[in-house]
């Protein structure tokens, strides 16, 4: 099974929506059936609201939250994250990692285990930009 992973900035000022509306039917087109997302800003809503949309065209997919470590977030908005997202979960490669190291060593885990990467980066710095270029190596 193939899986599709998004990584953007936190803050996204221009509208990119029907891009990623086409490149997530792209990544289905070419067998894409698991979509991961980290759920932590703007390139990520608007990433996981395109998967959401091609859901109803591709029942099959899954869109699944990959969270860098446990919060209570998840307990308190259980049925919140329950209506987003297919699956949550939290790697055990990256269990007991310290949380300032723990998105990174998220995003890492994504790519390694994503085929394909659709993103928006436009600054060469911060963690979009990271996993972007940890992306460009591993895949």
């Amino acid at each position: 099974m193939k899986a599709c992973c998004g990584f953007g900035h936190r803050s996204v000022f221009e509208n990119i929506t029907e891009s990623l509306d086409k490149a997530v039917i792209e990544a289905v087109q070419e067998g894409c059936e698991v979509f991961y997302t980290g759920a932590m800003g703007d390139f990520d809503r608007l990433y996981s609201c395109a998967v959401r949309k091609a859901k109803v065209s591709y029942p099959h997919i899954k869109l699944v939250c990959v969270k860098p470590y446990f919060t209570n977030d998840i307990n308190k908005g259980k049925i919140y994250y329950e209506m987003l997202y297919d699956d949550i979960i939290i790697p055990s490669e990256i269990l007991g990692i310290h949380y300032k190291a723990a998105i990174k060593a998220r995003n890492r885990w994504i790519v390694d285990n994503s085929d394909l990467v659709i993103s928006y980066v436009i600054r060469n710095y911060g963690g979009a930009a990271d996993a972007l270029k940890y992306a460009e190596r591993k895949l």
